[in-house]
């Protein structure tokens, strides 16, 4: 074949592919890690756990949840080795237990990331205003500095995956080494006690225990982003388990240490300092030993951590878009990516828009961006994903009672039961304590307000398949196939497997 006649054919792939073999195993835990922002997890989210619920045993909540998202990923991996889909839940939940269902989920997990998303920049924003007048003595409305933030998350939108992989790298290798400083600095704070309370498994039984293992799954929220990349990534199929695996056990390990030494080194009042401090409390007890220089940095770094996690989740929620957009699920424009850096630009774009409308609204209104963003946006988020994790467990269980491959009975069938098992019980109890996470009455609007929002959503992403099926069925035989829906090849071969139901 002559070269004039393949130049075109690389061009137009460029525009409507993810880039190839950008991404090693470091740069997808730095992604997921990312999304997990380990700094605002070990200041803000074990305060608030301990302050809500009066329990200390968060370091084996951690743990706990730490084993039950591993025996779900025995599955969730070995499901990833033969389905490369920048879609993850989506193109999982489609082809394990059916189309319907897939867009369904794929409209959950659209809401959900965005709710995380745009809840970082109202934390940002309430955050960063106090600290600024405080060093600066510029007083600064939190709008402002979040549209610093939301200009810059923009931009790097629609770079290229590995200059984005590089900001995070600086940003998440700089915030765990102070998570691991502050808390090194705890033991060594006057008064200091070794404490089992932390590691206490009796702790997670009784009342408050269903709030706080639900908190601390919140903490491992983006774990399962991994293979979100793997279209990205180089040799997806060893990169995506190691990448999900180590992010697993580095999220556990740096949450249930520095939690523990959080509370040994507030000792037996560390309730009552949770109240009263908040997020300060982690700062706080560290400054004590490495002095108000140490106090200003970990602030910092606080808004450096949630930065990373708004630069995670934009290409995450990018890449959804971009993997319904290429197979007609939404416009076809969606699954344009920029030519050369393989960047989904429309998808990017349509999250930019959605942030700088949220910013917008909440300054216009007057509405609070900590509690009624960010802590509520948050919270939200961590159910939706909660939601469609558990869900994608019986999508593991659906597609290996139909394709065999070389897989174990432990990676077809044991674990994900197992896991399934395990993440329905998680699941009740976020549910059963959705008053206690939201920090409201029972019966206020977000305890219903959330789980409805989730309801309707996934009944419209169902019956606009239902709606596809009918009308345009070759795009419809192509959900959850990836790149292969948009080829010849792709659809029929879906259309000899046959369009699942």
């Amino acid at each position: 074949m002559s070269t004039t006649t393949t130049k075109p054919v690389r061009a137009s792939q460029l525009s409507t592919a993810l880039a190839r073999d950008r991404l090693g195993v470091a740069a997808v835990v730095f992604f997921v890690m990312s999304a997990a922002a380990p700094l605002t997890v070990v200041a803000g989210v074990v305060p608030t756990g301990l302050a809500v619920t009066g329990l200390t045993g968060i370091s084996v909540a951690f743990l706990a949840v730490a084993v039950v998202l591993a025996v779900f990923s025995v599955g969730y991996v070995a499901m990833a080795r033969h389905i490369a889909n920048a879609g993850a839940f989506y193109a999982y939940v489609a082809q394990g237990l059916g189309r319907p269902l897939g867009v369904g989920a794929s409209w959950v997990a659209l809401l959900a990331y965005n709710m995380f998303q745009v809840a970082s920049y109202g934390g940002f924003g309430a955050i960063a205003a106090p600290l600024f007048q405080e060093w600066f003595g510029v007083e600064i409305q939190w709008w402002v500095l979040a549209l610093a933030a939301w200009a810059l998350v923009a931009v790097l939108g629609v770079r290229d995956v590995a200059v984005n992989g590089k900001v995070l790298a600086t940003l998440l290798l700089t915030e765990i080494a102070l998570v691991a400083a502050f808390s090194v600095a705890d033991l060594f704070v006057s008064g200091f006690e070794a404490s089992a309370a932390p590691l206490d498994p009796t702790s997670l039984t009784g009342a408050g225990a269903g709030a706080l293992l639900v908190m601390a799954v919140t903490g491992f929220v983006g774990f399962e982003q991994s293979v979100v990349f793997s279209e990205e990534s180089r040799d997806p199929r060893r990169t995506v388990p190691r990448a999900t695996y180590i992010a697993i056990a580095l999220i556990a390990g740096l949450y249930a240490f520095a939690a523990w030494a959080m509370i040994s080194a507030a000792g037996p009042t560390v309730v009552d300092r949770a109240v009263a401090e908040g997020p300060e409390l982690f700062f706080n007890l560290a400054s004590d030993r490495l002095g108000g220089t140490a106090l200003h940095l970990g602030h910092a770094l606080f808004l450096t951590s949630l930065i990373a996690a708004m630069i995670s989740f934009h290409n995450i929620i990018a890449r959804y878009a971009f993997s319904l957009g290429r197979e007609g699920v939404l416009p076809r424009a969606f699954g344009r990516t920029v030519p050369g850096t393989g960047a989904p630009k429309n998808g990017s774009l349509a999250q930019s828009v959605l942030g700088l409308t949220v910013i917008v609204l909440y300054a216009v209104q007057g509405w609070d961006p900590l509690v009624q963003l960010f802590f509520w946006g948050g919270t939200g988020g961590g159910i939706g994903v909660l939601l469609l994790i558990t869900v994608t467990s019986f999508a593991v269980l659906g597609y290996f009672a139909r394709h065999r491959h070389a897989e174990s009975f432990w990676h077809r069938i044991g674990a994900p039961v197992l896991g399934t098992v395990l993440l329905l019980g998680m699941t009740y109890l976020a549910l059963t304590n959705i008053a206690t996470l939201f920090g409201v009455e029972p019966g206020s609007a977000p305890t219903w307000v959330v789980p409805l929002a989730y309801g309707v959503v996934a009944l419209a992403g169902v019956v606009w398949a239902l709606v596809l099926r009918a009308g345009r069925p070759q795009v419809y035989a192509g959900i959850g196939l990836g790149a292969r829906s948009a080829s010849t090849g792709g659809f029929t071969a879906a259309m000899k497997e046959g369009a699942q139901p």
